[in-house]
């Protein structure tokens, strides 16, 4: 079964919602100049045209943004910077331990690496965005006087004891005229993930389809936990979800399912280890064969081999330690925060060093 592959960065899921894809050319046409407000720091994703969407999970916005950045490079440099959060802080004027990067996404135009921070820890903390070439050069990415559009996402998480507002978006993507937002509602079922038409539509406010999950370590259905990270993944002609949540199911849902007001059930594949959050995710192919690789808290890097999983029945009762899908953990390659595919053999990492944050290129293991 031939099978293709998506990098997280450069395309996500397709769900049509009652209109076909705006054309390439009229993407950037319709946006406005002005200045973005960023009351914080969150998931990051490109779409076509050099367009960075940007969300703003406390905000509950996400914000599609003209770069400008729409160039080929003729650079077969790969990007790698030691103590990248004292670099920005230097630019920022703040000091290193107050610069937390939320998320990084990777042109696949250009190859430049987009980062979002926050400057400072806690709810106030104020928003950047910073870019990184493939030389290693870094800059603020301008907020003002600049083309954009946006979108509100309805009925956004209020935040409780164990979770705060920005867990209404998690992660974000973009495929084929649509931006898909894994996150959390105020609804009962409050795992939700939302197809929101681009270029964006006042008059369609992206209801989400509720996510029921088997977790196999809680030996339980649940409907509250969110995506955290996710990847799209082609099993045969269909396009699929690959998601992971906390602490660790792995959960495959096919993509004609995310229907707006729908409720569905995933099939979790993998049962990956309790105890343990998952940061990025990313799919690609090696040696003819497909992996996930996924970067957790505390479980380290882990390849996810995904033979088998267009057959896999799917877990539906408790499991003591790991089940389903076979991995191995990249020993060599040690606190990786977040990651993005650079290119079809080469991922960017940015991971702890002592006390300080580098941003690296691996080679895919």
């Amino acid at each position: 079964m031939r099978q293709r592959l998506w990098a997280v960065t450069a395309l996500a899921l397709v769900v049509m919602v009652g209109r076909a894809p705006a054309a390439e050319a009229d993407l950037i046409a319709g946006m406005k100049k002005g200045t973005v407000d960023l009351q914080s720091a969150g998931p990051l994703a490109f779409g076509p045209q050099g367009i960075l969407f940007v969300s703003d999970p406390k905000a509950a916005v996400i914000h599609a943004i003209d770069t400008g950045d729409r160039t080929a490079s003729e650079s077969k440099d790969r990007p790698k910077v030691e103590g990248i959060d004292a670099k920005i802080a230097s630019m920022l004027g703040i000091e290193a331990e107050d610069v937390v990067i939320k998320d990084l996404a990777v042109n696949p135009i250009s190859g430049t690496t987009y980062l979002s921070v926050a400057r400072g820890k806690g709810p106030k903390a104020a928003a950047a965005l910073i870019s990184l070439t493939r030389g290693g050069k870094l800059a603020a990415v301008a907020l003002k006087d600049v083309k954009s559009a946006s979108t509100t996402i309805p009925n956004p998480f209020p935040g409780n004891r164990r979770m705060d507002r920005t867990e209404t978006i998690t992660q974000i993507a973009y495929s084929k005229g649509n931006v898909l937002v894994a996150g959390l509602s105020n609804e009962e079922f409050s795992s939700k993930m939302r197809s929101i038409p681009f270029p964006f539509d006042k008059t369609e406010k992206g209801k989400g389809t509720s996510i029921e999950i088997y977790h196999g370590a809680h030996g339980k259905f649940e409907t509250q936990s969110p995506v955290r990270v996710f990847a799209l993944y082609k099993i045969g002609d269909e396009d699929n979800l690959l998601a992971a949540y906390q602490c660790t199911p792995l959960v495959k849902i096919p993509v004609s399912q995310l229907k707006p007001g729908e409720k569905i059930k995933g099939t979790t594949v993998a049962e990956l280890g309790n105890g343990n959050r998952p940061l990025s995710i990313i799919v690609y192919q090696k040696g003819g064969k497909d992996y996930a690789l996924i970067a957790n808290n505390k479980r380290g890097l882990m390849k996810v081999s995904l033979e088998g999983v267009d057959k896999i029945e799917g877990i539906t009762s408790q499991i003591k330690g790991t089940a389903g899908l076979k991995y191995e953990t990249i020993k060599d390659v040690k606190g990786v925060m977040k990651l993005d595919a650079f290119d079809k053999d080469h991922a960017v990492v940015l991971l702890t060093k002592g006390k300080a944050l580098n941003l690296e290129t691996i080679e895919l293991p």
